[in-house]
């Protein structure tokens, strides 16, 4: 018998009640009560000299003091963050949530003035007595970490500058990212509905349509898209320039001049590692212009427009149930993992997934993690396409990684987005491939094998056209105020040169209905993507060669992620150099070797 699994997701076992929930609001205040502890104490710790220069480091004893409660406030703003994060997403009205965020976001603030204070403390702590804090009981587990922070310190302003900056972003950086959140609830599309009257939808569910199988439909669907985004261009241009503002003053007074010093850091990776992997698939984007072009032969047209990169080519597309979905997840991960299969189980039954397809939802989708609960909550709308299955899959392989973390300290849980895609784009490929192999006929098949020639698409085109319209408009910006017609420009000239001109109609206003460009914690919310997914793709490829003794190895594959860079990762779990070509090149080729079946299945 199938089981029903629910389609909304359960976040009164985290805190009863939503925006309203009394035992969040005692959260929150223990929150507040024990930053403000935390703030006082390394206020003190150096008496009237603490804001003087070279102001004094830190005893063993406060260090460890200090550690211990910075950590248990992380732990909690993490799943603070996440609630509110969950309760915006699911109706993007709940003004109530919107206050809640500001709190949140606050306490925040104030942590983050307190850790830079901590910083301070830490860079200025001998370097002997230092080391031999490091190798203590209470920092070991997390000295990645801690050194990280300890180099960070002393690339930065002074930390009465740092707490400043911090504090003035909740209003003013952190502040216009929650106004774009704004901008999308106030979005309206219009679309046909039954009896011929017009049906209005939210931008996640229209979002759903611009993918659809009838071209004249996936048409008006853009057309629509189009329309409302450019009625909201000027507010959306406002909010990114201000971000972009707010970015490159800060950066400015750090001494910065690179806008890629910062995701480049965050994401714990060398400019050698990016310009490597980017070189690798420009090597490879040929096969893809192939693709491309066989694709607009087979759907009668000249050239694909925007909203036909995504469409199925083939009528076997078909609409997958929930359960079905869920249930052919389940399997193909417990191939690889029963662990993975066990979690996922979990992740269907305890609702821990909000898949519903209903208005007043914000679009995308999402995984976050409530890691003092030791759950995670995904976020989708599933309308029962071929991509929705493999984001269903994407966002459970994030949910996984967080599960096998749970047990580490809160700072060596802090992985950066780029280890983070992989994880997540791991489990797309294994069902993705599981998929292909149970096709029942050719032309099954031959959608599965283009849904997975699409990934390469997504990451290496669509990605890079992003990267190429954020470091471009970045440069711009630095001059003063970049209009929504030169972002509209900037963004159809990355589109054409990523694509490699094989676009017919662009979309210029992708820049405002993308919601990545207007995040505040990660700028430069792209070229993560497709590192993780080329990284993943390497791990594959080793999973397929090694077989079961590989899930054991994937799994402290993951678990290192907090603890070192990208590089060091490679090198002591692959035996590989990311700084060097030759990892990418090999990773590009396993992602594009199924584009020689597919012209040839379409001869």
């Amino acid at each position: 018998m199938q089981t029903t699994y629910p389609m909304k997701w359960n976040l009164d076992s985290l805190y009863k009640g939503g925006s309203a929930s009394a035992a969040f609001e005692a959260e929150l205040k223990g929150l507040e009560a024990d930053t403000a502890k935390l703030v006082q104490s390394l206020q003190s710790a150096a008496g009237p000299a603490d804001e003087a220069p070279g102001s004094k480091g830190g005893t063993a004893e406060q260090l460890s003091e200090w550690t211990s409660a910075a950590q248990s406030i992380l732990q909690r703003l993490r799943q603070a963050e996440s609630f509110v994060g969950c309760l915006m997403a699911e109706n993007v009205k709940d003004a109530a949530a919107g206050v809640l965020n500001g709190r949140v976001q606050t306490v925040m603030a104030s942590f983050l003035s307190a850790m830079t204070r901590y910083d301070d403390r830490m860079s200025n702590t001998p370097d002997e007595q230092w080391e031999a804090w490091l190798q203590s009981a209470e920092a070991a587990p997390a000295s990645f970490y801690l050194q990280e922070r300890r180099e960070a310190a002393r690339d930065k302003m002074a930390p009465e500058l740092e707490a400043l900056a911090g504090q003035l972003a909740v209003d003013g950086y952190h502040g216009w990212g929650d106004h774009y959140n704004t901008i999308v609830s106030r979005a309206k599309f219009n679309v046909p509905g039954e009896n011929g009257e017009t049906k209005v939808l939210s931008a996640g569910q229209m979002n759903n349509r611009l993918s659809g199988g009838e071209r004249s439909v996936r048409a008006e669907a853009f057309s629509e898209w189009e329309r409302e985004w450019s009625e909201h261009a000027d507010l959306c241009a406002d909010t990114l320039n201000r971000i972009a503002g707010f970015r490159l003053k800060l950066y400015e007074q750090r001494g910065w001049s690179s806008v890629l010093k910062e995701p480049l850091a965050i994401n714990r990776m060398s400019e050698a590692t990016l310009q490597a992997m980017w070189s690798a698939i420009e090597e490879g984007k040929p096969l893809l212009v192939k693709y491309l072009e066989r694709k607009a032969e087979l759907l009668g047209l000249d050239k694909l427009d925007w909203h036909d990169v995504e469409a199925p080519i083939s009528s076997a597309a078909r609409t997958v149930g929930y359960d079905e979905a869920a249930a052919f997840i389940r399997e193909r991960f417990r191939e690889f993992s029963p662990d993975l299969a066990a979690f996922t189980e979990t992740a269907f039954t305890e609702g821990w997934i909000e898949a519903e397809d209903r208005a007043g939802k914000r679009p995308g989708g999402f995984c976050t993690s409530f890691p003092k609960s030791g759950e995670t909550r995904i976020f989708m709308t599933y309308s029962g396409t071929a991509s929705n299955v493999s984001t269903l899959a994407h966002e459970l392989g994030h949910g996984y990684h967080q599960h096998v973390m749970n047990d580490l300290p809160p700072f060596a849980q802090e992985y950066a987005m780029n280890v983070a895609e992989t994880a997540s784009t791991f489990a797309e490929m294994i069902v993705a491939d599981s998929a292909l192999k149970a096709a029942a006929d050719a032309e099954e098949k031959l959608a599965l094998l283009e849904d997975k020639i699409q990934s390469a698409v997504s990451f290496f085109m669509n990605i890079h056209a992003r990267f190429l319209f954020e470091t471009r408009f970045y440069e711009l910006r630095r001059q003063g105020t970049v209009t929504r017609q030169e972002l509209c420009r900037l963004m159809e000239e990355a589109q054409r040169e990523a694509f490699c001109n094989t676009l017919g109609e662009a979309h210029p206003h992708f820049w405002a209905s993308k919601l990545h460009f207007y995040l505040t914690d990660v700028p430069f919310y792209n070229f993560p993507y497709t590192f993780g997914y080329l990284f993943s793709a390497g791990l594959y490829a080793r999973s397929i060669r090694e077989g079961a003794s590989f899930a054991p190895k994937y799994v402290e594959l993951l678990r290192d992620t907090g603890r070192m860079t990208v590089e060091e990762l490679a090198s002591k779990h692959l035996g590989v150099k990311l700084e060097e070509p030759g990892f990418w090149r090999e990773a590009v080729a396993i992602t594009t070797a199924d584009i020689g079946q597919f012209l040839e299945m379409t001869q």
